[in-house]
C-alpha cells in the first residue's frame, strides 16, 4: 500500500464513466498503447494513451464504457497530448480495464 490519504484528498479526483470512441495506433509511444477518444457526455470529449494493447484489441474497445480520472493536468506523451487518465487493474504488462457493471450515462461520476 502507498502513503494514506484522507478522505478529502480522495474527493478531489473526479472519477467518471465514458465511452470509447475512437481508437488508434500510437506507434511513437515508449510502450504499446492505443490513442484513445472518449466521450464523458457533459464534460466533452477526452483523449488519452492507454497502455492497454495485450488483452483489448480496437475492435473490443470501440463503443465500451470505461472509468477515467477526468481533473489530471494534461500530459504530452510523444506527440499525443493526454487529456485523462483510463483506469485498470495492472497485472504484470497486462491491464484490466475498471469499466460499470451496466451502461450508464457518460459523464456519471464514480465515488
Amino acid at each position: 500500500m502507498n502513503e494514506t490519504i484522507t478522505f478529502e484528498d480522495f474527493t478531489k479526483v473526479d472519477l467518471r464513466v465514458g465511452t470509447i470512441i475512437e481508437i488508434n495506433d500510437f506507434p511513437e509511444a515508449r510502450y504499446p498503447a492505443y490513442q484513445l477518444t472518449i466521450d464523458f457526455g457533459d464534460l466533452g470529449v477526452k483523449k488519452s494513451s492507454a497502455q492497454i494493447t495485450t488483452l483489448y484489441s480496437k475492435e473490443d474497445l470501440l463503443n465500451r464504457q470505461i472509468i477515467a480520472v477526468v481533473n489530471f493536468p494534461k500530459k504530452q506523451i510523444a506527440k499525443f497530448m493526454s487529456e485523462c487518465l483510463v483506469l485498470g487493474a495492472v497485472n504484470g504488462k497486462d491491464v484490466m480495464l475498471l469499466n460499470p457493471e451496466a451502461s450508464v450515462k457518460n459523464g456519471t461520476p464514480v465515488l
